[in-house]
């Protein structure tokens, strides 16, 4: 068993660390861009507009397509209103069906 007999290089230490902590300003609210599946657009026009309106790469729109496809809806994209709404509205002149939440 150790015994220290200075209790004080515990509530004193030579090392000081210093601590970065990010934090979420309460009013950067975060949203979510969610597609929902539908049986009429083929697997190419969703991979084609999530690359052109949300700016995917190409895998990122394929996996979110056949998430959409097979859970019946996928977060395309998070961010803010501002970010999201043209988005939403791209798609929606796509005939494709989202939301933000």
């Amino acid at each position: 068993m150790f015994h220290y007999n200075n209790v004080k290089d515990y509530e004193d230490p030579k090392r000081q660390y210093e601590e970065e902590v990010l934090v979420l300003d309460d009013t950067d609210e975060v949203y979510k861009l969610i597609l929902h599946n539908d049986e009429v657009h083929t697997f190419d026009y969703v991979i084609d507009c999530l690359i052109e309106i949300c700016k995917h790469t190409w895998d990122q729109a394929e996996q979110c397509t056949i998430l959409v496809h097979y859970k019946g809806k996928c977060t395309v994209k998070t961010g803010s209103m501002d970010l999201l709404k043209p988005m939403h509205e791209k798609l929606l002149s796509r005939e494709l069906t989202s939301e933000i939440v």
